[in-house]
């Protein structure tokens, strides 16, 4: 049957594979340098090692269907491409953005043909998460019966954003952003690469441990600013010679200066904080808006600010943790740049709000008791007594019920006997929990007024 030509751009050579000439010569480097043996594939031993399962099934060419979740630049599409060319089965492509179930019809036919020449298909969805239900559910039968083995890549959990059904089909396999030595690795490699392409590099240590401190495990990216770099220095003698200081010549981006795991990262995040906490919601802007430009993951700065939100705002103002969390969720379900709106609400809401580390000091102060007096018994009379031997024992005797008094309030111990007395949690006068702090004090004074029991069979309701 005739193809189309949208058909025909779905397809790859016969082999899984267009030849290198193929490649457009201003091609990305990480497109031209892809490895081609596992060999050469680094930062992903966790599923990749000797002895482990993938490895053997891709030596074995006895490989599931299976979803790759990981970072951008993790290696999800040079993975699938090498177990294509590994397992000598035909490659076709999808990407979720632009195809949708005539596309797949498309791949199902050349399957269909495949496998009557006794040819396997490997069928690789980019971003697998962007493909709703129903198309999904489309692809179901043809990797229940074989007759594509789906490799799928999502930068999303894969739990939340692929069918269940289909997910039951398919192993997950995660891959974790690339360390620095592993993406040095791959730089030392395509330096090795541009060499044979007549572009020589020398490169100082120092050069490529930035870019690849900077790159935050994403292999493209470190590719993408090492192929920036060598065409804005020029070559002397024939030699583009990489230091750190011409690296932060020729990119002037500050994003590749801005090391997440060293004192700029540290410093930044400090003033959000701060920021934050001091009440000024201009500066809450300006950090945050120089962590996203400078690269910092998104999702890192909505969890510090769901952490400020309990440590620095606590019940003065008990919707701040909400607000957090409701930025963390937005951002994940929109991604950059729409979600950053809500880390920016968020953040702005955090700065205005009353603050107040009550409840913070009071949980340390619970933990040292803790650690100081170790692991104190329940008393018995606030314990479960669900057998008639622990009824026998005690257990629940004299406890009262205290929505049987006045206010649902009694004064009675739930303290251990050591600790009886403590108070850790002191509130504030601010915000909310200044109405905290008035209706401890009416306890305290119902406490102190010896308050009698209002029920004399509420004992009964000691095992609640």
């Amino acid at each position: 049957m005739p193809r189309s030509s949208r058909q025909d751009a779905l397809f790859e050579e016969p082999d899984g594979f267009a030849p290198e000439s193929a490649l457009a010569p201003d091609a990305p480097l990480a497109e031209r340098c892809r490895p081609a043996a596992l060999e050469a594939y680094v930062g992903q031993d966790a599923i990749l090692g000797p002895g482990r399962p993938l490895r053997k099934a891709i030596e074995d060419d006895r490989v599931p269907s299976m979803i790759l979740w990981g970072p951008p630049g993790s290696g999800k599409t040079t993975l699938a491409r090498l177990v294509a060319r590994l397992t000598r089965s035909e490659f076709l492509q999808l990407s979720a953005t632009s195809s949708g179930t005539k596309d797949l019809r498309a791949v199902v036919e050349r399957a269909e043909l495949s496998r009557r020449a006794g040819r396997k298909t490997i069928l690789f969805i980019d971003e697998i998460h962007r493909w709703n239900k129903s198309q999904q559910d489309a692809l179901l039968p043809h990797v229940e019966s074989g007759l594509v083995i789906l490799i799928g890549a999502t930068t999303e959990n894969p739990s939340f954003e692929v069918n269940a059904a289909l997910l039951s089909r398919c192993t997950v396999y995660t891959l974790a952003p690339l360390g620095e030595v592993a993406l040095t690795a791959v730089l030392s490699r395509a330096i090795g690469f541009l060499a044979e392409e007549g572009c020589v590099i020398e490169a100082e240590p120092e050069a490529l441990s930035r870019i690849a401190a900077a790159s935050h495990g994403d292999a493209r990216a470190a590719l993408n600013a090492l192929e920036g770099a060598a065409r804005f220095i020029a070559p002397e003698g024939g030699v583009i010679r990489l230091t750190a200081e011409s690296l932060a010549e020729a990119l002037q981006d500050k994003r590749m200066l801005y090391d997440k795991s060293g004192e700029e990262h540290y410093n930044v995040i400090s003033a959000f904080h701060k920021s934050m906490r001091g009440s000024d919601p201009q500066a809450a802007l300006y950090w945050l808006a120089r962590m996203m430009e400078s690269g910092e993951d998104p999702l890192y700065a909505a969890r510090r600010m769901v952490r400020f939100a309990s440590e620095d705002v606590g019940l003065a103002d008990p919707n701040a943790l909400l607000i957090a969390i409701a930025a963390r969720d937005s951002y994940h379900m929109l991604g950059s740049p729409e979600g950053e709106l809500a880390l920016a609400q968020a953040a702005v809401y955090l700065a205005c709000a009353p603050k107040s580390n009550s409840l913070y000091k009071a949980y340390g102060e619970a933990m040292a008791a803790v650690k100081q007096r170790g692991y104190l018994p329940v008393p018995l009379h606030i314990r479960n007594a669900p057998t008639k031997l622990m009824d026998g024992l005690g257990y629940g005797k004299g406890y009262q019920y205290a929505h049987d008094f006045d206010h649902a309030y009694v004064a009675q111990d739930y303290l251990p006997d050591p600790l009886r007395g403590s108070r850790f949690y002191e509130p504030a006068d601010r915000g909310y929990e200044a109405k905290i702090k008035e209706r401890m004090d009416f306890w305290r004074k119902l406490a102190e007024a010896n308050q009698p029991a209002a029920n004399p069979d509420s004992e009964k309701k000691k095992g609640e």
